[in-house]
């Protein structure tokens, strides 16, 4: 599996393309076509255990508190979304010719979307911490209870009583509880101790993670919920950063074994009688569906760049989806041919995803005067731009890391400037601070257009993509060729193509680390008295930087990034 996995991968990256179909067509291969791995129990169970380090991943880097702001959308919105797509989808399969219990089974498996799947693509874009992903990932969460309880009803479908599904809740509720005890109260001090040597942090960090979801299975429900909870409990201990770093390898390895055995599981039948269901479900999940979120998201008051991200990251069927099908097959309540049709749409439709999440911004742009209708929807309700009407010197892309040393500069020059970033608590900070904001991204033509680039003498940007980059330049050059524009790279073949398309200068921060460190030698000399006062300074921006919860890029950010 993983040497064929590789050798998509290597592929993929090749023709730049996104890695996750190349892992499921390896599955595919080794499955169905060639027969190379015939029994595929184990190899479920180690998928299952990608998607608990995935979520346990997510627990650890996610803020609850942060997902407050997002809750009425995430609960609210979720909640009619999975009502709105279990109908649908009921209705259509009943039209279709489906059996009354094939069509619950269906409405079920359409309305959930992967969690393993939206969540890696947000990781991997570095965007899990914008609006649109915690409004993204509060669904997830959502869905994926729901998916388990459903799994539960449908497992015990035909003797299931009220007493059974309070039992469920009480459990599922007692060990919840019991988790966050030990969160608070027992983990500390093991950490602090197992911290001092770092092979035991990571084997304490993978014993709490295989006992919380040892103690939801015995619950009762899936080892993925437990994960998660693990991940929250020690998310709040100092040393979290490095547990992520230790275990996203992990993550990795059996994520790809999850791609892979999606493929597996394709059963190759009769391929006439599900080819008018496969094309009518893939419409109703790549089209239909996102436009329901759209619609809802923005009712929820959000802007309409907000809206469509959520919405297009959603196109796809969950992995609850193939496990409460195959558990329907196995308890005899559906046939395979629908076996066959979830697996294949989800193929299809996480593949399709792999391709939107590269392209979404690009999509939002050329459809954003289309989508102009989801403002309407919601306009007065929610405030995601915050703008004053004014002329400012300096437009600054970017507030976090980089960006904030340059903001100290502009406020000792005393030039007036507008800050832009997609991180909602920098904003709400600024806005705070009585700090001229806007949230959004910079190759948002809405952001853009609220600000006045005609009069601007400097715009500096420390976002590192080059798409972006590049189309901020076009931008800034079109409306005023005499802005100075300051822009960011990660690596010199970047830096000079945005020299190429109009740059005046590129910000390359490792380079532009090893310049300091030589301008400062070169400058203190021998002299004890300016190292002191060097360190001294320093040591008290570091105690700044670390109360705004700056970090610097762990490994895995900069090797993505090379």
């Amino acid at each position: 599996m993983i040497i064929i996995a590789a050798g998509g991968g290597l592929l993929a990256r090749l023709f730049k393309q996104p890695m996750i179909p190349a892992y499921i067509i390896a599955g595919i291969l080794i499955g169905p076509v060639f027969h190379i791995i015939t029994n595929s129990n184990v190899i479920i169970s180690l998928a299952e255990i990608g998607i608990a380090f995935l979520l346990f991943i997510v627990g650890l880097e996610i803020d609850l508190k942060k997902l407050k702001k997002v809750g009425a959308v995430a609960l609210g919105g979720g909640l009619i979304n999975i009502i709105i797509l279990f109908s649908l989808g009921f209705l259509i399969s009943s039209l279709l010719g489906f059996t009354t219990i094939s069509s619950l089974y269906l409405g079920i498996v359409l309305c959930f979307s992967s969690t393993m799947v939206v969540v890696k693509i947000l990781v991997d874009k570095r965007k899990i911490d914008t609006l649109h992903a915690r409004i993204i990932v509060g669904i997830l969460l959502l869905e994926d209870i729901i998916a388990i309880i459903a799994l539960v009803i449908l497992t015990e479908i035909g003797n299931l009583h009220v007493i059974a599904l309070f039992n469920i809740f009480v459990k599922g509720f007692g060990v919840i509880i019991g988790c966050i005890l030990l969160g608070k109260y027992v983990f500390p001090p093991i950490f602090r101790f197992a911290a001092k040597s770092p092979e035991l942090l990571l084997l304490s960090a993978l014993a709490v993670l295989f006992t919380f979801s040892g103690l939801f299975y015995l619950a009762g429900f899936s080892i993925i919920i437990g994960a998660f909870i693990a991940g929250v409990s020690l998310g709040n201990l100092p040393y979290y950063v490095e547990i992520v770093g230790k275990v996203r390898s992990l993550r990795d390895f059996f994520s790809t074994i999850f791609f892979v055995s999606l493929g597996m599981e394709l059963v190759i039948g009769n391929g006439a009688s599900i080819i008018l269901p496969l094309i009518v479900f893939t419409i109703l999940i790549i089209l239909i569906k996102p436009f329901i979120l759209m619609i809802i998201t923005s009712l929820f008051g959000y802007k309409k760049r907000t809206s469509f991200l959520t919405g297009v990251s959603l196109s796809q069927i969950s992995e609850f989806s193939l496990i409460i099908i195959t558990q329907g097959m196995l308890l005899g309540h559906v046939p395979k041919s629908l076996f066959t049709i979830t697996v294949l749409l989800a193929m299809i439709t996480i593949i399709a995803t792999s391709y939107i999440g590269k392209l979404d911004e690009k999509m939002y742009r050329k459809m954003s005067k289309v989508l102009g209708f989801l403002d309407k929807l919601g306009k007065g309700k929610r405030k995601e731009l915050i703008l004053k009407e004014k002329k400012y010197d300096v437009v600054l892309c970017g507030y976090d890391r980089i960006g904030y040393n340059i903001f100290k500069t502009l406020k000792k020059m005393k030039k007036s400037f507008i800050v832009i970033d997609f991180n909602p608590d920098i904003i709400n900070r600024l806005i705070r601070k009585g700090v001229p904001c806007i949230y959004g991204d910079i190759s948002d033509d809405e952001v853009l257009n609220k600000i006045n680039l005609k009069n601007v003498e400097m715009i500096i940007s420390t976002v590192p993509e080059l798409d972006d980059n590049i189309l901020l330049i076009k931008k800034i050059r079109r409306r005023n060729s005499k802005t100075i524009i300051f822009v960011t790279a990660y690596n010199v073949d970047d830096a000079l193509k945005l020299y190429d398309v109009g740059a005046d200068y590129v910000i390359l921060p490792h380079f532009l680390g090893g310049a300091h460190v030589s301008f400062l030698i070169e400058d203190m000399g021998g002299d004890i008295t300016k190292v002191l006062k060097n360190k001294f300074n320093h040591i008290n921006e570091l105690k700044e930087r670390k109360l705004l919860g700056h970090e610097h890029p762990s490994r895995e950010e900069k090797e993505s990034k090379k």
